[in-house]
């Protein structure tokens, strides 16, 4: 089994942030390093990949607005977030679709704190639902990532107990109209305690294989 180091972070600022990946991304395909997980948060910001709209974006100046080189479209990042960047050499794991594997990897974390979550195929020509789901299609995380020379980077933002009213100001992943959640929101409405950050990084961790 090809190892994986976790590395946990504090909050960090998404530039500086997407600057360490490139060189991660680096470290990595010149095998210097294993593969690694990176789990940390962010001061508030909305990301977006080069095919979103302009009018998907939040037009009130409330926060930072930053073009990067994932796959996907406009997604925020604050506090009560939990961004996980993997940093992996697909090709050493074998084939298989890294994004189905993260999609399950994380419903199988959030299984292990009581809660019920599905993954979503995407109707041809639809916009993307790739992502991890409540059962009634609300959204609670989302994924997007990049390979590049047989190396993953970005990876994935679990809402643990984010400011959900940011998603009013944007149109999250091109999906007008999806309700984003969170888990405190959906553990509270079970009547289950909230889970902590510190939790949500444990398990997620430990289902990818992070040690």
């Amino acid at each position: 089994m090809v190892e994986m180091v976790r590395v946990d972070l504090g909050e960090v600022e998404y530039l500086e942030a997407a600057e360490a990946m490139r060189g991660w991304v680096k470290e990595r395909q010149a095998g210097a390093v294993p593969d690694r997980l990176f789990l940390l948060t962010h001061p508030p910001v909305v990301t977006y990949g080069r095919h979103t709209a302009a009018a998907d974006l939040p037009q009130d100046g409330s926060m930072p607005v930053i073009e990067v080189d994932r796959g996907g479209h406009a997604t925020y990042h604050g506090p009560g977030q939990l961004v996980g960047y993997l940093i992996m050499n697909i090709r050493e794991r074998g084939p298989g679709d890294v994004v189905r594997w993260l999609e399950s990897a994380l419903i199988e974390a959030l299984a292990d704190l009581g809660i019920a979550a599905i993954r979503r195929d995407t109707p041809p020509g639809a916009d993307s639902l790739v992502g991890v789901w409540t059962p009634e299609h609300h959204k609670l995380v989302s994924i997007g990532m990049r390979i590049r020379e047989g190396v993953t980077s970005h990876g994935f933002a679990i809402n643990v107990d984010s400011d959900l009213d940011v998603y009013d100001r944007f149109v999250a992943c091109r999906l007008d109209g999806v309700t984003m959640t969170s888990l405190r929101r959906v553990a509270e409405s079970t009547g289950r305690p909230a889970p902590t950050m510190a939790e949500v990084r444990d398990v997620v961790a430990n289902r990818l294989g992070a040690r």
